[in-house]
């Protein structure tokens, strides 16, 4: 890891914890805004930790750019956890002599940025 890299995983995991400490629920309701408090930094930790050891500049700059589209998006909606994407199974228009396994290919494709570490941790 290069250190401009490394300044900069080092900064986006210091704004997250500055973005828990102020982070008000939209419900306004103490125990919400606790219990949402700790998801942000125990999503956080759980994930760097996992990451820590990943030297591809490749897929740390992906990591880097997850990190920021969930930070923007949980403050524009004012919701912690990542948005769910809605595609029914087996949605994908699908061709004669496609398989469940090319239609799992082709949903884990589409999937949205912000959601390609959730799922590995959840």
């Amino acid at each position: 890891m290069t250190p401009v890299t490394r300044q900069e995983v080092i900064g986006l995991y210091r704004k997250i914890f500055r973005i828990a400490k102020k982070w008000q629920s939209a419900s306004g309701q103490m125990e919400e805004t606790i219990k949402e408090k700790e998801y942000i930094k125990n999503e956080a930790k759980i994930l760097f930790q996992k990451n820590k050891h990943v030297t591809d500049p490749k897929l740390i700059k992906q990591f880097i750019e997850e990190c920021e589209a969930r930070i923007e998006i949980g403050l524009h909606y004012n919701i912690p956890y990542p948005r769910p994407i809605h595609l029914p199974p087996m949605g994908i228009a699908h061709k004669q002599g496609r398989t469940l396994r090319h239609q799992e290919k082709l949903r884990k494709i589409s999937k949205p940025i912000y959601l390609k570490s959730h799922d590995e941790v959840s």
